[in-house]
Order: C-alpha cells, then structure tokens, then sequence
C-alpha cells in the first residue's frame, strides 16, 4: 500500500467565493496551487478526492456549535450552487467526491475503505481551512497510518498566524510538510 491520493478538502463556492457564507479569507491565494497538484495527479492517474462539506437543508446535520450560524445564513447545502466545488477545481470523471457533515474527511464517510481498497499508503492534502477541517482530516489519517503530507502552499486559513500555528502542530505529529513544488519528486519515490 504505497498510492498516493489527493484529497481536495472544502474547496466550494459557499467557502471560497467574495460574500460567501463562510468566505475563508485569502482562500482563492492558494487555487493555483491545487490546481498544479491536480493536475499533476490527474497525469500520473492517481486518485483524486474531492471532499465537500453538505448539510441538509433544514440544518439537522449541522453541528451543534454552528446551528446557529446556519440558522440566519444557510451554507453548504446539498445539491445548491454553493456546496459545489469551484469551477477551477472542477473534479474529472473518475475521480471521487466524498461528502461530510462534519470537519474530518473520515468521519462517517467512506474514504478509509476507498482508499485501501485501491491500495493507498500515502495523502497528499490541500484546500480549507487548516484549523479545522484540514487539520481534524490530518490528525485521522495519521491515526489510520497513512503517511500524510500535507502542501503548505495549497492549504489556507482566516489568518497567517492561525494557519502557521496548525502547520506547527501538525509537524509535531509526524505530518510531512512540503510545498507543491515538492510533491512531483514524492509521487516519483
């Protein structure tokens, strides 16, 4: 089990786009970087997964902490504009989209089993937002033993001092940080 996977985390309208409910500022800084990494691993036909945020749209699903929020400013609701990946990170036939209702990309979702099944050791991760759902998505897959890499050019937060401290944090635990330009070297090892 040496594959490498990209996981593409939340890089939808609702997040990214000017006036969206949860704009992560400076989040659209680091779509040309995803979009190296995609295409990178659409040549060398490795999977790719696109992992959205989606939430029913009376909010149900919604974490306690956010009802709230949801509540006056509905976000990521399944099958509306807004919880779709953005147009420059469109996903390909072929590869995969996993939905969440909650900030680790394993959490009630099927990836662990999708990605063992095609004999995946190793994620590459990038998108938004490093504190939250990047860095929940990290801690899991160390914890199910992927070697983990997480491409600190293609991941973003609210703020720089936020996004460093997560990036540190994530280091500590074992997690490889490269840049993107690194990772053609790490798909060829």
């Amino acid at each position: 089990m040496d594959n490498a996977a990209l996981l593409i985390i939340d890089m939808q309208n609702d997040f990214i786009r000017d006036g969206a409910p949860l704009q992560v500022p400076g989040a659209g800084a680091i779509i040309p970087n995803i979009r190296i990494l995609l295409e990178l691993f659409r040549r060398h036909r490795l999977p790719v997964f696109h992992v959205l945020r989606v939430h029913r749209a009376d909010g149900s699903d919604v974490e306690i902490s956010r009802r709230e929020l949801f509540a006056r400013r509905p976000f990521a609701v399944d099958g509306t504009r807004g919880a779709r990946v953005i147009d420059e990170l469109a996903p390909e036939a072929g590869e995969y989209i996993i939905k969440k209702v909650r900030m680790s990309a394993f959490f009630d979702t099927d990836l662990d089993l999708l990605l063992r099944s095609m004999g995946v050791g190793r994620v590459v991760v990038a998108g938004i937002q490093t504190p939250n759902c990047i860095r929940t998505t990290v801690f899991d897959a160390f914890a199910y033993n992927y070697r983990t890499y997480l491409v600190e050019d293609a991941v973003g937060a609210a703020n720089e001092d936020v996004h460093r401290s997560n990036c540190r944090d994530m280091a500590n635990i074992g997690t490889v940080m490269v840049h993107t330009a690194d990772v053609e070297k790490i798909l060829q090892s």
